[in-house]
Order: C-alpha cells, then sequence, then structure tokens
C-alpha cells in the first residue's frame, strides 16, 4: 500500500502543478507507474488526457484563471484553515519544522510551505509518514479544495478524491460535514476576513 500511496501523491503532485512541457513529457511516465496498482489511473484519467489533447498555452491559461487568479481553488492547505489570521505564520513555521526534520533539503522553489503539490511529492519522494501526517492534519482543507473543484466541475476533484481515499477514515458528504468533521468555530484574530468564513476551520490539535 505505501508503494501505491507514493506513485499515487507524486502523480497527484504533478498534476496539480503548473503545466509545462516537462510536466507533458511525464504523461507517459504516470500513466506507466498509475497502471501498476487496480483501479489506480481511473481518477487521472481526465486531466491526463487534457493535457495531452489540449495546446500547452491553454492548459497554462486554464491552470492560472482556475487555481492561481481566485481563491477558490487554493492549494495552499493553511489557507482553508487560517486564512489571513496571525496565527498563519505559525502554521507555515511547522510546515518548514516538519520539512527540516526529515534532513534532507527541501526546495520551496519559492512556494509557501503548505502548498499541496510541494506536500504531496514530500510524502511521495522524502517522507511517506510524515507527509501523510500533514495531509491527514489538513484533511477538511483537502476536503473543502476538493468540493470547489466538484461545484466547478474541474476533473482535478477526483485527483484530490484519490488523495483523501489513502488517508483515515470516510470523506464527508458534504461541506458542512466537513465543518463538523474539523470542529468548526468562529476563529479569532481574523482579518479582514468574515468570522465563519468556511476558509477558517479549526485545525484539530493546532
Amino acid at each position: 500500500m505505501s508503494r501505491r500511496d507514493q506513485v499515487l501523491y507524486l502523480a497527484a503532485a504533478w498534476c496539480l502543478s503548473y503545466p509545462d512541457e516537462d510536466l507533458v513529457g511525464k504523461i507517459p511516465l504516470m500513466r506507466a507507474a498509475l497502471a501498476e496498482f487496480p483501479h489506480a489511473v481511473v481518477d487521472f484519467e481526465d486531466v491526463l488526457d487534457a493535457l495531452e489533447t489540449t495546446p500547452l498555452m491553454e492548459s497554462q491559461a486554464g491552470y492560472v484563471r482556475e487555481f492561481d487568479l481566485g481563491k477558490r481553488h487554493a492549494l495552499h492547505l493553511s489557507y482553508w484553515t487560517d486564512g489571513d489570521t496571525r496565527r498563519r505564520g505559525e502554521v507555515l513555521g511547522n510546515f518548514k519544522k516538519t520539512y527540516r526534520q526529515s534532513d534532507v533539503l527541501v526546495d520551496t522553489h519559492g512556494e509557501l510551505p503548505d502548498y499541496l503539490p510541494m506536500v504531496l511529492e514530500f510524502a511521495a519522494l522524502v517522507d511517506l509518514a510524515a507527509g501523510r501526517g500533514l495531509l491527514a492534519r489538513y484533511r477538511a482543507s483537502l476536503e473543502m479544495l476538493r468540493f470547489g473543484l466538484l461545484r466547478d466541475n474541474l476533473p482535478h476533484a477526483r485527483i484530490l478524491q484519490a488523495v483523501c481515499a489513502t488517508l483515515p477514515g470516510k470523506s464527508p458528504a458534504d461541506e458542512q460535514a466537513v465543518m463538523r468533521m474539523a470542529g468548526y468555530g468562529p476563529p479569532t484574530e481574523a482579518v479582514g476576513l468574515d468570522p465563519y468564513d468556511p476558509r477558517l476551520l479549526p485545525v484539530k490539535g493546532a
């Protein structure tokens, strides 16, 4: 199971990253690796097919529109739990601490350390247990992102579904259930956000 999860996490990291020629060149590798495990490729097929058949500049423009220009599909895990509260700095520091404890130099490529593709790649290539721990701790963020992608009919939702399926427990049936799962309550010290904004789901153990 650990090998399957490593392959799934790495494929998810790549599919959720900005598409470039290097990513397109990795598509056969992703298909071959996922095909080693029953049904693993199914949740990735729509994204992989789109990357193969859509002109690269069009794929890039679509990615920027859906993942960079707005927050509906934010790929930074602590955005969904801490938004713009002052607590977020400490949360990001905890991600960095997890990376440092692996004794492997993690290149963030200028991204914040809670960037989902980076967390997935860390779990796949560096420390599966620690990476899975981060994903489990931010399960509510993953589920809220999944619902956002589903709502906008984006194929990446199935990739989020596959990632969530590697974690303990069943996925909540709706966004209200995510809030209940996370012990939802109004945060403190919010800066410029409604205190009941779904991005501010408390993290258990935070």
